[in-house]
């Protein structure tokens, strides 16, 4: 019995194409530069946060309507240069930054009228309507605006709220106090010194 229906020549093995060289040389560019970006952070993530005797570079922060300074909704913070500067992180949704609210807003009663002393209070992560509540219900005065797109609080590196920086008059970092002040004479003890210097 012969086998007339199998076919006499072997079947041509399809032919394999390789991904072309620019595909290749793309992905490759890609994944260097996701391994750039994690390294990156990774090391940023290490620093921690800014540190005493750095120098803040400028930045810029807009306000929340009812909360400007000197009418500007506004402000760069290089317009500060010759001031004690305290820059406190907070939002709303934070219970930490709660016990110390009263604390921020009596310090900076003290100081407003001296003009040496300027308090900025930057909303972390937060929406509009929950940061006026909060800003409301703590009957806070000193200029407050957004930290939108989280620009400065990744500048600053921090690790949550609340978080306050004090800088001295030429623009250095002189203490940070990470999580909530217990007691408003806790503030003065870290402005008073740089006041005299």
């Amino acid at each position: 019995m012969s086998e007339s229906n199998s076919p006499s020549a072997p079947l041509a093995a399809p032919v394999r194409r390789g991904v072309p060289l620019w595909i290749q040389v793309i992905v490759w560019i890609g994944l260097l530069g996701l391994l750039v970006v994690v390294a990156l952070g990774l090391r940023r993530a290490q620093q921690g946060t800014v540190q005493p005797g750095e120098t803040i570079p400028d930045f810029t922060l807009s306000l929340f309507s009812g909360y400007e300074y000197e009418g500007r909704s506004e402000i760069r913070f290089s317009e500060f240069r010759g001031k004690v500067v305290v820059v406190n992180f907070w939002a709303s949704w934070c219970k930490p930054c709660e016990q110390e609210a009263a604390e921020l807003e009596s310090a900076w009663r003290s100081y407003r009228d001296s003009g040496q002393v300027i308090f900025l209070g930057i909303d972390y992560v937060d929406t509009e309507p929950e940061a006026r509540g909060y800003l409301t219900k703590f009957d806070i005065t000193y200029p407050n605006g957004p930290d939108l797109g989280t620009r400065i609080s990744q500048f600053f590196r921090i690790k949550g709220v609340p978080e306050t920086y004090f800088i001295d008059r030429q623009g250095k970092l002189a203490y940070v106090q990470v999580g909530p002040f217990t007691s408003e004479a806790q503030i003065h003890a870290i402005i008073i010194p740089l006041l005299n210097d």
